[in-house]
């Protein structure tokens, strides 16, 4: 049974930093700390991250959660994690780094996947006897934008044959993680997925498939042994235990990676519920009971911690990270031209100035496509712009438009997303650093015409997800159960003239996407071909 004096320290390494908490086995947050980390771009099309700051992240930020004494240290009954998934680490037999982390958003991969695509008869850009077998064994195919472990790998096998040869294993974040809190190299059965060797014909029994590896191009060796997110993988190894001042028995559970963890933690189990979650990037998902692809729209039910059961993903590229790009780029950007520093509350203040602002930003419109995007169009040519800006636009409209534009980038994908599951979505729960704002909540509910439910400190949810699968892996929840330590705060619901003009909006905003596609191609391929 759960008790709300059991604690499980937490970690919810993103793409923006490392958040540590200290979360009941009832989901109750005694304790929270977050430490962020830069991302590299590299050569227009990569996008890296340090592991050795993933690190220090985690370490700095833990001490402070177990050092504020907000619960007994032991009370502590386990270690879980959920991660950024679609990451490549590259390491050697000790565990030591060999590059840097290879990001969900990094894009090098795509020319070098290309090769492994040669075939007599092409389907959607793949071969289509290795597309047929990809989607019947692994339930979806590589990101031809090379965005995920698949394209990664082949960059590092061909641009980085030094680094290759050197590598013992190639890790996806989660499992880099806890290969540096236990010493074992393991991956999950949803932090393997984006590498596509997998047969997951049988959600419960996961395994490596010979010929799946063979089309991957990667040494069947350089991939690490397979375990259950439920699984306690160890326990901590005796320095990590020393720095965090815990038991070197203190368990580690396997853990997920977040959108797997995030629809615990929003707490929709139920098959059909649907999360909506608003990070860096964007994504819905919903528990079902079958496996199934489009790789048109590049959505697929995948493996994930729920045992028997699937997980419907559709992902989008960038999400919040457009009001962070907003604040960071465009309002406080230190170039020296005004000298004005971010508040603490300045997420408070635009949403403020989105709520404000009239629906429609009195005709502006943005496109958020800052890095390509996925579903339901996997594009890395496309870009982000300002569209109908006219003399009597001003930063208010300007930050309303960026709202709006995110919304209408995710009804976009709720289409094929309703296809998928056979039935409309009445009903999504918000989750991540966008769900804290209200306004946004609301452009969500009018724009998608559904009822958007906004939990308690819905942030965190990743974490609290994080703890519930540490809990079940020491048998003291059910992930079936997790519904019920879910607090449900405000409920959204569409007003109808809204959903009208966005109905309207949502039809330019698919006709900017046609007409302009082919110039981004022309734009970025370019680009690409120059470097490259």
């Amino acid at each position: 049974m759960a008790r709300s004096d059991q604690y499980v320290l937490s970690i919810d390494l993103g793409t923006s930093g490392c958040k540590v908490g200290l979360v009941s086995t009832t989901g109750d947050i005694a304790a929270w700390a977050f430490r962020p980390v830069p991302l590299l771009v590299v050569d227009r099309m990569g996008v890296e991250q340090d592991p050795d700051l993933w690190w220090e992240a985690f370490l700095s930020a833990a001490r402070e959660v177990i050092g504020s004494n907000a619960v007994a240290r032991d009370s502590i009954v386990a270690v879980c994690s959920s991660t950024q998934g679609e990451g490549t680490i590259a390491v050697d037999c000790d565990g030591g780094v060999l590059m840097n982390a290879v990001t969900w958003l990094d894009m090098r991969g795509a020319r070098h996947l290309k090769g492994q695509m040669r075939g007599m008869l092409k389907v959607a850009g793949y071969d289509a006897f290795k597309l047929q077998k990809w989607i019947r064994l692994c339930g979806g195919a590589p990101a031809l934008s090379g965005k995920d472990p698949a394209g990664h790998m082949l960059l590092i096998r061909n641009a980085f044959p030094e680094i290759y040869e050197k590598t013992y294993r190639f890790l996806n974040v989660l499992d880099f993680l806890n290969l540096r809190l236990t010493g074992r190299f393991c991956a999950t059965q949803d932090s393997i997925l984006t590498s596509w060797v997998t047969d997951n014909r049988d959600v419960n029994e996961i395994r490596y498939d010979d010929g799946l590896i063979a089309a991957s191009g990667i040494d069947r060796a350089k991939f690490p042994e397979l375990v259950r997110c439920t699984d306690v993988i160890g326990t901590l190894l005796a320095p990590v235990a020393e720095a965090l001042g815990l038991p070197p028995e203190t368990p580690v559970v396997a853990g997920a990676i977040d959108n797997s963890a995030a629809a615990i933690g929003a707490g929709t189990v139920a098959d059909y519920d649907a999360h909506l979650y608003l990070g860096s990037s964007s994504w819905i998902a919903a528990h079902v009971p079958f496996k199934k692809t489009n790789v048109f729209s590049q959505i697929g039910s995948v493996p994930c911690p729920v045992r028997s059961k699937y997980l419907m993903m559709a992902m989008q590229s960038s999400g919040a990270s457009n009001i962070a790009f907003l604040k960071d780029r465009i309002v406080f950007h230190d170039d020296g031209l005004i000298d004005t520093e971010p508040t603490a509350d300045v997420y408070r203040v635009l949403d403020e100035i989105a709520a404000r602002t009239p629906a429609g930003a009195g005709g502006m419109m943005y496109l958020p496509w800052l890095f390509g995007e996925r579903c339901p169009v996997d594009d890395p040519a496309l870009r982000a712009g300002i569209f109908n800006m006219s003399i009597e636009h001003n930063r208010e409209t300007l930050v309303r438009a960026v709202f709006e534009g995110v919304a209408l980038n995710t009804k976009w994908m709720v289409r094929p997303v309703n296809r998928f599951l056979g039935r409309k979505l009445e009903a999504m729960t918000i989750i991540g650093g966008g769900a804290m704002s209200n306004s946004w909540c609301q452009i969500f509910a009018d724009a998608l015409d559904v009822r958007i439910r906004q939990p308690h400190e819905p942030m965190k949810a990743n974490a609290r997800g994080a703890a519930f699968i540490g809990a079940a892996g020491l048998g003291l929840i059910r992930l079936e159960d997790a519904a019920q330590y879910v607090t449900i705060e405000r409920v959204y619901e569409p007003d109808p003239a809204a959903t009208r003009l966005y109905d309207e909006r949502f039809g330019v905003f698919t006709e900017l996407h046609r007409r302009l596609a082919p110039l981004y191609k022309r734009l970025n391929r370019a680009k690409d071909e120059t470097d490259g």
